[in-house]
């Protein structure tokens, strides 16, 4: 996700870790109960806690509770006013942002200038947030992270920025925020929804490492000591919150799980009140387990391959296109994940507007001796065997296993899956280049738009396009649909866009999500949204 290729670059958008997972669920002598108005719901360990830098599943979770972002959306996917007063301009490209009063979990006062330096913090490349390419848009971005050059001998060490406050960002009084953006973007009011955008108060800056153990937000819930790193975080209801509706709990422990069929034992124990994802192998039982504790909702999660580019074996399209097409998906979605999932031929989710079915065409069609084919005419597979990276805290072995069952069978293959213990990890060893072959990824939208999966996953430079997948004319498209006048003509900008990625198929298209979720006989109310974020305002305890 971040602007600058010299930045680290992390999903955003949320990047899922698909199911958070724990290592025996929070700290010794835990309550993991809901007495005294207590809950419990799982996470995997976050990557981080700064806004600008957290954009995986269970960091968003967290910082969902600790802060309140300028605008939530409501039923039809608009931005409603949350944090901020109003949001307006006349030109889709100078926009004026107005504050409600809110007070941070320090009792100072929260300012527009404390939105000013957490942006600039973020947008500043050598920081290396995950979410610097959402400060792509603003005026004075490109100075703030100079691109690498390239030499004779590769890539060169990137030069010093020019600048580290992004120009088209200022706060005009303690209450209004002035943001002048390079090019006009008319979706710019429901960027500010996603997390990159909360701010940070002044005392933030004094050490950022400090900061992040303990995040001091504006949001419904405080923290409750330090983070407890691959075991727990704790917050407790903020009293003096002003900016929406008060918890009608008192706390929230976030255990923090590795596994997540210990998690959904936990669940089952009563020792876990909220398991944001079932496991995948007690798919077929978890009903019954659960009755009407087990849940379904729409998400905008879209699960993926993603092909390494910097691998010579996967270079030509044909044999992308080939792997694609001997993937039977509806098999999968049945038997695996007894019909939870929605097999994916697009490369974005239902859930926003613009949605086509099967965009990805003849290349996401199930076509054994078409793929072998094709293949064939490729002058086969240039290497010793297709290998699936996927992060073994997250529930995804079993459909890897049998994705790479069918590779075997109908390609004559050979294809296995390696598990890389965390999340993480695993988006460290692909930023790296460590990692040699297809990797699982998944998305959830960060604001509901075409734009926010084919920016931050596929364009050049984008913020989770860890796979290194550029095409200048696909680029152009997704910029030319930003400064489209109208959400229609956008639209229609971003469907060719689209129809790019269908003839480079630098992705395998697999599944869309839905949240399948349970919960305990110990609170009511629980509801997970289409960003996989748990519904922290509805939650009680029964």
């Amino acid at each position: 996700m971040r602007g600058a290729k010299s930045a680290k670059w992390v999903a955003s958008a949320i990047v899922v870790a698909m199911a958070a997972t724990a290592c025996g669920g929070g700290s010794e002598g835990d309550d993991s109960g809901s007495a005294s108005g207590k809950v419990s719901m799982d996470i995997a360990e976050p990557k981080r806690l700064i806004p600008a830098t957290t954009t995986e599943s269970s960091g968003n979770q967290v910082l969902a509770a600790l802060f309140t972002p300028l605008v939530n959306f409501d039923d039809e996917n608009k931005p409603v006013m949350a944090a901020a007063e109003s949001i307006e301009s006349e030109d889709n490209k100078t926009w004026t942002i107005k504050l409600k009063d809110a007070t941070w979990h320090n009792g100072d006062p929260v300012t527009a200038q404390n939105y000013v330096d957490a942006w600039n913090w973020g947008a500043y490349g050598p920081n290396a947030a995950d979410g610097n390419y959402f400060f792509g848009t603003f005026e004075g971005y490109e100075a703030m992270n100079p691109t690498d050059p390239d030499g004779e001998e590769g890539p060169k060490e990137a030069p010093e920025p020019e600048a580290d406050k992004l120009s088209g960002l200022k706060a005009v009084d303690d209450k209004t925020i002035e943001v002048t953006l390079s090019a006009p973007f008319s979706g710019f009011a429901s960027l500010l929804g996603y997390t990159v955008f909360y701010p940070m108060p002044e005392v933030a800056f004094d050490d950022v490492e400090a900061y992040e153990e303990a995040p001091i937000g504006q949001g419904p819930f405080k923290m409750d000591g330090e983070w407890q790193h691959d075991q727990l975080v704790s917050v407790t209801a903020y009293e003096d919150y002003k900016l929406g509706d008060k918890p009608k709990i008192d706390a929230i422990d976030f255990k923090i799980y590795q596994d997540q069929n210990t998690a959904y034992n936990d669940l089952l124990a009563g020792n876990l009140d909220i398991l944001r994802t079932i496991p995948t192998e007690v798919m077929g039982t978890a009903q019954s387990d659960l009755g009407d504790r087990y849940k379904t909702s729409p998400a905008s999660t879209f699960q993926f391959l993603a092909y390494p580019t910097y691998e010579d074996a996967y270079e030509d399209v044909r044999v992308r296109k080939a792997i694609s097409m001997a993937i039977d998906r509806d098999q999968i979605v049945d038997v695996v994940f007894q019909g939870s999932q929605e097999a994916a031929r697009s490369f974005v989710s239902p859930v926003v507007g613009g949605y086509r079915e099967n965009t990805c065409g003849e290349a996401c069609k199930f076509d054994p001796e078409a793929a072998k084919a094709l293949l064939d005419e490729a002058g086969g597979f240039k290497g010793d065997k297709i290998e699936f990276g996927y992060n073994a805290d997250g529930g995804h072995k079993q459909w890897v296993d049998a994705t790479c069952d069918q590779i075997r069978k109908n390609l004559d293959l050979e294809c296995v899956g390696t598990p890389i213990p965390k999340f993480a990890e695993l988006l460290t060893q692909v930023e790296n280049e460590q990692f040699g072959g297809p990797f699982r990824m998944g998305w959830i939208m960060d604001y509901p738009s075409m734009e926010n999966y084919l920016g931050p996953l596929f364009s050049t430079g984008g913020s989770s396009n860890y796979y290194g997948y550029s095409n200048e004319e696909f680029d152009k498209l997704v910029a030319d649909g930003r400064a489209a006048k109208t959400e229609e003509e956008a639209i229609e900008i971003w469907q060719k866009a689209e129809d790019i990625l269908a003839e480079d198929m630098p992705v395998i298209p697999l599944r869309f999500g839905k949240n399948v979720f349970g919960h305990s006989e110990s609170v009511n109310g629980v509801e997970i949204d289409l960003y996989n974020n748990v519904v922290l305002d509805k939650i009680e305890t029964a």
